[in-house]
């Protein structure tokens, strides 16, 4: 059985000392093999590698120089990490994320909090089902721009990462025996790499489920009867190890790919969202659909303020009073509704009472999720400083 801690001695061997974790080799036909280090605790499951971008720490590693390099956009002055700071869980902190060329996006920018057993990607598209597919949007997007990679500045974009004389060994590494790998496909397989190998399983609540009881408080405790309580409800979006319901892993039969309307909006009181933000309905065009989004994990949330889909809920302590409340009622200007009406809000958002104490305890457990070890382990900071 592996242990939180398990597995130091390669981890030492590989440069990753103070990440606890776990390295399984699997080989059930080759869909399931991987060599990878994965720093999970204990009853976590080994995530999918897809078939065509197995997991390498060659990939890895070249994929972590890329993520925080500028010049992999189009004017050469942002990153990945731009948007995605450690320190944060890579999140932010903005309310919604702004791109290379002062572009403002109309989503917040997500965790990359084990975004390996995400089910789909970004806040509502059910097509997007690899990290791989999802990494086109912010390379090469044009509306909203992000990287702002296009045809006009590919090649020069190439070329910066040509010139820089560590990549000829990094590309080299992850892609052996290719005669010119500084590709754009080689880019991607590596950067999806990086964030595949995200993961934070390194918490209070987790020490508490292997065993020591002195890792949560007494408040955090009572939160977390609160949170999976059928009262509170927070659980049937919020469940499981990864606290998502959008969740998949080598374990899973059956993949669901849920979205949620928690009545954040119902402009009108026609159950209308933000023409920009529309959720699943701009995929599907079902008006059932209207303000769907995908629920996500809610590890390391402490650090990922502000909230919900477009930044819109500044702090942990107002998202638990939204919920308690069933919704959002905006009672003057343009997004004037009562969310806590909207016709196709989900079933579980039905607000409930809270005393002062036990949102204090809610919140406590909350804060538990959060893995000092996953915001400061060099192995996912900037290799550049």
């Amino acid at each position: 059985m592996r242990g939180l801690f398990s597995a130091l001695t390669l981890g030492m061997v590989l440069g990753l000392a103070g990440c606890g974790g776990s390295s399984t080799t699997l080989d059930d036909g080759g869909a399931n093999q991987t060599s990878f280090a994965w720093w999970l605790r204990d009853g976590i499951p080994l995530p999918l590698e897809p078939a065509a971008n197995p997991m390498t720490e060659a990939k890895f590693q070249l994929g972590r120089h890329l993520f925080y390099d500028v010049r992999l956009s189009g004017n050469g002055t942002q990153s990945c990490a731009t948007c995605h700071h450690q320190d944060k869980a890579f999140t932010d902190g903005l309310v919604v994320a702004i791109g290379s060329t002062g572009d403002q996006h109309p989503r917040n920018s997500q965790t990359l909090t084990n975004v390996a057993y995400n089910a789909t990607y970004t806040w509502a598209n059910p097509a997007l089902i690899s990290i791989e597919a999802q990494m086109q949007t912010p390379l090469f997007s044009e509306h909203p721009v992000e990287q702002g990679i296009d045809e006009s500045n590919q090649d020069e974009v190439l070329q910066r990462i040509l010139d820089e004389p560590l990549y000829a060994s990094l590309f080299a590494a992850a892609f052996p025996n290719q005669g010119s790998p500084v590709t754009f496909p080689n880019i991607i397989a590596a950067v999806a790499s990086f964030v595949r190998g995200l993961t934070s399983f390194n918490s209070p609540f987790d020490a508490f489920q292997l065993g020591d009881r002195s890792a949560l408080s007494a408040s955090a405790q009572r939160g977390q009867a609160l949170f999976f309580s059928e009262a509170l409800e927070c659980f049937h979006c919020h469940g499981g190890y990864n606290f998502s319901d959008s969740t998949l892993d080598r374990a899973i039969a059956f993949v669901e790919r849920p979205f949620h309307n928690t009545g954040l909006y119902n402009i009108g009181g026609t159950g209308a969202f933000p023409v920009d933000n529309q959720g699943l309905f701009a995929a599907t065009g079902d008006p059932s659909d209207m303000g769907k989004f995908r629920a996500p994990t809610l590890r390391n949330i402490e650090l990922t303020a502000p909230y919900m889909h477009d930044g819109s809920i500044a702090t942990l302590a107002d998202v638990v009073d939204f919920y308690a409340a069933g919704g959002r009622n905006i009672e003057t200007g343009p997004y004037a509704g009562d969310g806590r009406l909207n016709p196709f809000k989900d079933s579980f958002v039905n607000g409930f009472e809270l005393t002062a104490e036990e949102k204090s305890d809610l919140i406590a457990f909350l804060q538990s999720l959060t893995d000092q070890e996953f915001v400061t382990a060099s192995r996912f900071s900037n290799p550049w400083e």
